[in-house]
Order: C-alpha cells, then structure tokens, then sequence
C-alpha cells in the first residue's frame, strides 16, 4: 500500500511514517518545515518539503499512487490561534479544501484525519464522548470542527471514506521520534528542560480545583498508541466505506502533580516548579472516553500508561540535544 502522510515532520506525523515503513508500506511524506524536522522523516519515505496549498506538488505525489492519507499536517497552538485566527483557517481548512481536491482528482478518496478535542470547547461532562456537544472557543478548534465537516460533505457527496480521531495531549516517544519543538508548551518535555536547567521552573496554574489533589485532570496517550490507531483505521476502511469519528482517551486521565511526581521518580531528578494562580478557561478535568474506537475498530492503548509514556519520554530526550 502506498500512504501520505501530511505534517511527516511533526512529533505524531514522524511516528505514523516510522510505523507505515515497519509494516512495510511505501511512505510519501509532506511537510513545509516551518514547524517540523526534516530530521525527523525516515529516510526510507519520499519526502517532499511543500505546503498543502501547493497543488502542482500534491498532484505530483497523488500520480504515484496513493492509496490512502494520514492528515496531520495543521496549526495547533490556542494561543496563536487567539492572536492570528486568519492563519488557522487558511491552514486547516484552506490548505485542508487543496488536499481534498487534489485527492478527489486522482481518485484516492481515503483519509484519517487528525482533529482534536478542542472541537468540544468546554466540558460539560467528563470523560468526554463523541456526542459531546462541540462548542470550540477558540480559532484552532473551530477551524478542525469546520474541516470535520467539510469533511463529512465529501464523504457524502463524493463517496470518500474517512475517520477522525480526536484527543487532548500525545505524549511519550518511540526508538527513533519524540517530542522536539523550537517552542514547546507540553508539561513532560517542559518537566524535563527544567530538570536539565534548560529552562527556569515551572508553573502549576491553580491547586485548588475539585480533583484528588486540586491540580488540573489531563488525557496522556502514546503517541506510538496513536500512530497504531491510525493505521487500524486505514485497515478499516480499506474493507468499509464508512464516515466515523472517535474519540481516543484514557476515560480518566492523570493529574498535573501526578505527572510530575512520576517524573521525579522515573527520572531521579526533582522537577523545580511552583504552584501559581488558576488560568482563565483552564476546566478541572479534559478527559476522553475511548469506548466507541475500541468497541468497533478494536484499538488498544498498550502504551499510555503514564510512567511508561514518561519513561520512554525521558530516554528520547536524553538521547537528543536536548537531553545533553
């Protein structure tokens, strides 16, 4: 089989092409490097350093072939999305509308997209199912709930088959790819910066919400878990024409001193921080059920358990730059 991978040089992107070519499938790999690694695409996929706007590109990666599209290419950052709305929607639904064309020309109408649960907006209960009502409140989940239903229309419209899968924080790391971001904003890498002295302490927004211990509740899956459900969907639809979306989550979740506390002993190391005031919009608890993508796709999380997504996080980093 021949799989695109969009986003190729991202933290989740470079694990779906490091798992595709350890199936054996031939890979195709798309990224700008505005954000992304070129480090950090496999040798063994065709790589092509190119924005999902650029249509002479993707038509020359759709005429080899493509059987089906991992879509992870996007803009991710609440707070940028808050100060440059237009960039989200140009990049996630713009350039998303570019590849569904360029698709739809060459006849490869598969796709697995990577939303997020930001679509839900705030919780109003937990863990949170498909159902949710998805009220997004801010630009970046607004502009991935406006391609999910974009999405949806080609499905209907045009026949194309097609799964998202949302969820709230991928963590961890396999062998070859983990976490490494020119600005990063993920509690684990930040933990372990701060450890390393590489950045000053860290601040724990708020001890006094109504959890076990009145830190933030938060959803930690492997990101290697989440490559793995990736390629179950393409399986999927490879024998179903079906339009479906997921959630994919722990149904519990893990909180903020939680993590550290696992940190320190994982690693040894104490992790400097200080307990600071509540962020605004901050919920108590983000957490995701994942019972309907077990129950039908039969996807399992044999790795996100937290000391062992932590673990294999700590020895990424040391094996990189950062961890020197």
């Amino acid at each position: 089989m021949k799989y695109l991978v969009t986003g190729a040089a991202g933290y989740i992107g470079s694990v779906c092409v490091e798992l595709l070519l350890d199936a054996g499938h031939d890979v195709f790999a798309i990224d700008d490097l505005r954000q992304g690694n070129r480090s950090a695409i496999e040798s063994d996929a065709t790589f092509y350093k190119a924005s999902l706007g650029d249509r002479t590109v993707l038509d020359k990666v759709f005429s080899q072939g493509i059987d089906a599209v991992f879509h992870l290419a996007a803009e991710i950052s609440v707070p940028q999305s808050m100060a440059d709305p237009g960039l989200y929607y140009e990049t996630n639904v713009n350039q998303g509308l570019c590849l569904l064309e360029a698709m739809r020309a060459a006849g490869c109408k598969c796709l697995i997209f990577s939303s997020t649960a930001a679509v839900f907006g705030e919780p109003a209960t937990t863990p949170i199912d498909e159902s949710h009502p998805k009220v997004p409140c801010n630009p970046y989940g607004d502009s991935k709930l406006s391609f999910e239903r974009l999405l949806n229309w080609y499905h209907v419209c045009f026949g194309f088959r097609v799964h998202i899968f949302r969820y709230f924080n991928a963590a961890g790391a396999t062998e070859r790819h983990g976490e490494d971001r020119s600005i990063e904003e993920h509690l684990i890498p930040l933990a372990f910066a701060a450890i390393k002295g590489q950045r000053e302490r860290l601040t724990v927004f708020g001890d006094d919400y109504p959890t076990s211990d009145g830190t933030c509740v938060r959803d930690y899956l492997h990101v290697r878990d989440i490559g793995q459900a990736h390629l179950q969907a393409a399986a999927y639809l490879g024998q179903n024409a079906d339009f479906d979306d997921f959630n994919l989550g722990s149904s519990s979740g893990t909180t903020v001193l939680t993590v550290l506390k696992t940190i320190e002993r994982v690693t040894g190391y104490s992790v400097p921080y200080v307990i600071g005031e509540r962020r605004a919009g901050d919920p108590a608890a983000l957490v995701a059920s994942s019972e309907k993508a077990v129950r039908k796709l039969g996807i399992r999380f044999d790795y996100s358990h937290i000391d062992y997504i932590i673990e294999s996080a700590w020895k990424w980093f040391r094996q990189t730059e950062r961890g020197r």
